[in-house]
């Protein structure tokens, strides 16, 4: 694993320890205030209950974005390397440079794959932990 492909799986590795712990915050957060609000809602409320959705739309798309942009990359990438290997065949003639090239490209698939979860993964994380920071300040729902 390349240093990039380390440092992308220790990113994934931090944004979903920091979302594990994020993520009960804000729901229990905001279903308390679900329960103290009843059928009788404030507008603080319901701006609150209407952000709530729009802001999983918008981190879904986000996300969906993120990682559809890394595997389009991805794609281009094993295009490339099936053309090279199309034009220029007697490269794969010698044993050696056919290992060194299979460990390339599938070392590029790891890095890509790294790269679309920590992309897919950011939006929520970003959203989610600014949430749980928000919600911790406010005092008396």
């Amino acid at each position: 694993m390349n240093k990039a492909a380390r440092r992308n799986a220790l990113r994934i590795g931090t944004q979903a320890t920091e979302l594990m712990f994020a993520a009960p915050q804000v729901v229990a957060h905001r279903l308390g205030r679900m329960r103290d609000a009843g059928a009788g809602t404030s507008v603080r409320d319901r701006h609150e209950f209407q952000r709530m959705g729009a802001e999983k739309i918008a981190a879904f798309g986000e996300s969906w974005n993120q990682m559809a942009l890394q595997m389009l990359k991805a794609n281009q990438q094993m295009a490339e390397a099936w053309m090279a290997a199309w034009w220029f065949p007697l490269r794969a003639v010698s044993s050696a440079a056919t290992r060194r090239s299979f460990s390339h490209a599938a070392s590029r698939m790891q890095s890509s794959a790294l790269r679309g979860m920590t992309g897919g993964l950011g939006p929520v994380h970003r959203r989610a932990t600014a949430n749980a920071k928000r919600l911790g300040r406010v005092k008396g729902r």
